[in-house]
């Protein structure tokens, strides 16, 4: 058992904090305060090869796993872009690994070289207001009739779609009371994010200004039958293929989150001098910190599990799970913590944890609740009834 990153790892890690030093704490801290998709960022991104990461090579990418990945959007994430840096390209990185399990040969050609290259922009319709997450009983509905859908729903909280020229969209094609189970009649689709039909709504939010997030009304969009993904009905079993990985590059942010806090806090109480000696030598000081620097780093170790998981072909749904609860937790305390070491200035903007910590709480809500995931452990690791 070696717990060691590869020399690959370490390499994708120090060649995507080179590049993230372009980028600031003053260039995050400008988009937190005056919003705007960080273009350049991405485009950054897309020209070292990054989007493709885990994507085949026959299409452009790296061909490798979600383990780098995590790697990836954990050193995004520690450079200090955090939420605002890692939200502008996640999506494009592991988003529609359903498309690469499930599309055909002509979809992924289509589909797949764009989004890597940086050409395209996609975002990830499922939530609705009125579900939440449980997607079974979506009411966003495709109406076939010939070779073309016609969409109509209401989604919530789709990052991106303000500059997103493509959707990955699940939608109900078989209404619920003629199907056997709640899971099936529902289909996936990657199409075009067409304005003349769909009202894109920007939400107000307590963070992430940089990425934008949105409810998305659609009106009889219509899309080719050729943008189906995988089978007609079996939408709900495709999109299984990324949200693990989505829980685990969540959490693998988490944690690169904390760390960058951590760091500033280290920073901070090392040159901050009361009673003539650095705040830092001093006990109540020092324990938060070490604390979550402990907590931090074993939720590491969850997290790299699950995606090492997934990358084996073993079961990981647990692990993610786990793995994203516990970085979640982690990463808003040493966000937390370093706020409090700041003291009165840890509340100024300009010394950035306070955008750290209000990014983290994004992480302990999505892309799963805290609640659900202890329902999910207590059921199927515990064994105990089913609470839902």
């Amino acid at each position: 058992m070696n717990f060691e990153m590869t020399g690959q790892q370490n390499e994708i890690r120090e060649s995507v904090l080179r590049l993230c030093a372009r980028f600031d704490a003053e260039y995050w801290l400008d988009r937190d305060r005056n919003g705007g998709f960080p273009l350049d960022f991405h485009k950054a991104i897309a020209d070292g090869g990054w989007l493709g990461i885990c994507m085949p090579e026959e299409y452009g990418g790296a061909g490798l796993g979600i383990l780098d990945a995590a790697v990836l959007i954990q050193a995004i994430s520690e450079s200090g872009a955090g939420m605002s840096g890692v939200s502008a390209v996640h999506m494009n990185i592991f988003g529609l690994n359903p498309v690469v399990v499930f599309g055909s040969e002509e979809q992924k050609k289509r589909i797949l070289p764009p989004l890597i290259a940086g050409a395209e922009k996609a975002c990830f319709a499922v939530t609705e207001p009125n579900t939440g997450l449980n997607t079974t009983q979506l009411k966003t509905f495709a109406r076939r009739e010939g070779d073309t859908y016609f969409v109509s729903g209401h989604k919530v909280w789709i990052s991106t779609a303000q500059v997103a020229e493509k959707m990955l969209i699940l939608a109900r094609t078989t209404p619920l009371e003629e199907v056997e189970k709640s899971t099936d009649g529902l289909s996936l689709f990657y199409t075009d994010l067409d304005r003349r039909f769909i009202d894109v709504h920007e939400i107000e939010k307590l963070g992430r200004k940089a990425v934008d997030s949105n409810e998305l009304f659609i009106e009889n969009l219509p899309v080719p039958a050729t943008d189906l993904i995988g089978e007609e009905g079996k939408g709900f079993y495709h999109i299984l293929h990324g949200l693990n990985p989505e829980r685990s590059l969540a959490a693998a942010a988490a944690i690169g989150l904390g760390r960058v806090a951590l760091k500033r806090a280290a920073q901070y109480a090392n040159e901050r001098i009361v009673f003539d000696r650095p705040i830092g030598q001093n006990q109540g000081i020092q324990h938060p910190l070490a604390k979550c620097w402990m907590e931090l780093e074993a939720a590491n170790l969850m997290v790299m599990n699950s995606a090492w998981r997934y990358d084996a072909g073993l079961p990981c749904g647990t692990e993610a799970n786990a793995g994203k609860y516990l970085a979640g937790e982690a990463g808003f305390k040493a966000c937390e913590a370093a706020v409090l070491t700041h003291g009165g200035f840890g509340y100024a903007k300009e010394y950035h944890v306070e955008r750290y910590m209000r990014e983290a709480m994004l992480l302990r809500i999505a892309p799963v609740s805290i609640q659900l995931i202890m329902c999910f452990i207590a059921e199927k690791v515990l064994g105990l009834p089913r609470s839902y």
